[in-house]
C-alpha cells in the first residue's frame, strides 16, 4: 500500500504561485508514476499532470501547459507540483496519485486525500 499526503495548498491571488508536495509513505514510489489531479466544486476530477517513473516522461493537461511543473524526488519519496501564473480556474481540490503504469485518465491505484487551492481576483 501506498499512502499519499498532499500539502501547500492556500489561497493566492491571480498570477501567484504556489508548490504543491505529495510525500508518499508505506512503499517507495521510485517505481509508480505520479500524477495530480484536481476537482473544482460541481465539476468531475481531471487529469493536470503525470510523470514517469524516472522523471523521463510528462504530460499535461492543455489547461496547465506552459505554468505548471511536475518534478520528483525518489530519495525522498516526495512530487512536486510548481504551479505559476495561476487563474481563477486554477481553483480546485488537488490530488495526488500513484500508479504503475503511465496514464492520463483517473484510473490511478492510490489517491491522497486533496489540498484546496484558491485562486482569488
Amino acid at each position: 500500500q501506498v499512502q499519499l499526503v498532499e500539502s501547500g495548498g492556500g489561497l493566492v491571488q491571480a498570477g501567484g504561485s504556489l508548490r504543491l508536495s505529495c510525500a508518499a509513505s508505506g512503499r517507495t514510489i521510485s517505481s509508480y508514476t505520479m500524477g495530480w489531479f484536481r476537482q473544482a466544486p460541481g465539476k468531475e476530477r481531471e487529469f493536470v499532470t503525470a510523470i514517469t517513473w524516472n522523471g523521463d516522461n510528462t504530460r499535461y493537461a492543455e489547461s496547465v501547459k506552459g505554468r505548471f511543473t511536475i518534478s520528483r524526488d525518489n530519495a525522498k519519496n516526495t512530487v512536486y507540483l510548481q504551479m505559476n501564473s495561476l487563474k481563477r480556474e486554477d481553483t480546485a481540490v488537488y490530488y495526488c496519485a500513484a500508479n504503475q503504469y503511465f496514464r492520463i485518465d483517473t484510473n490511478y491505484a492510490y489517491w491522497g486525500q486533496g489540498t484546496q487551492v484558491t485562486v482569488s481576483s
